[in-house]
């Protein structure tokens, strides 16, 4: 069996798991989603790496969390480049009506990654574009890099990419107008894929603080 033969078969053996054992489970949900519409309370935007899996990490039910994700978790400012991200934030929140917006990044970022080595996505020109949104946040993390108790370099741009596609947000207008209202907060959040934790970003104390079961609300924007 070749390997697409077995890809294939493994996400059908799957499909076939979750409608037989895991939907019966949730079924009641998955029908009050249906005859009532989704209600998410946030739009969560990450990235698009396989080893994240948002509901899980929030512990989320069907209808309850609107997900995008893009390699890198970026959001263009807005203008910059129109299209699925600004479409997916707008209907989110003017539509939807979300109250909470989180961008999350991830350790082990591989295109915070090819940020720092452009020669790893030299032959990616799509990629290489894309990544053009967190250039700022790598600018920042150099300079910071070495200072005490900074973290190692792709941490802190791990970090910093996060805090910069926060601003991007910002510059969104359903975003802007429904802060303004108090409508909406946003968040940035970093989840460590070994751990299994995740840390938020607190802008009283200007750190990723990690999240626990005794720790209290951080301050968001």
């Amino acid at each position: 069996m070749s390997e697409v033969e077995q890809a294939r078969r493994k996400l059908l053996d799957g499909v076939r798991h979750f409608t037989n054992e895991i939907f019966p489970e949730k079924k009641d949900a998955y029908e009050k989603v249906m005859r009532f519409g989704q209600s998410p309370h946030t739009l969560f935007l990450t990235c698009a790496d396989s080893r994240i899996e948002p509901a899980a990490v929030t512990q989320s039910q069907p209808g309850e969390v609107f997900v995008s994700r893009n390699i890198g978790n970026l959001v263009p400012a807005y203008g910059e480049m129109m299209g699925g991200i600004s479409a997916v934030i707008e209907y989110a929140v003017a539509a939807l009506e979300v109250k909470q917006v989180v961008i999350c990044g991830h350790s082990d970022c591989g295109a915070m990654k090819g940020l720092l080595n452009p020669d790893q996505v030299a032959a990616l020109p799509t990629v290489r574009r894309w990544l053009r949104n967190a250039e700022a946040a790598l600018s920042v993390a150099q300079a910071l890099h070495g200072a005490e108790e900074a973290p190692p370099l792709l941490d802190l741009l791990i970090q910093q990419n996060v805090l910069l596609q926060l601003s991007h947000l910002k510059t969104h207008p359903s975003i802007a107008g429904a802060l303004a209202k108090g409508k909406v907060e946003v968040s940035g959040w970093v989840y460590d894929i070994g751990h299994g934790t995740v840390s938020i970003y607190d802008e009283e104390t200007k750190r990723f603080e990690p999240v626990s079961a005794a720790s209290a609300d951080v301050a968001v924007s």
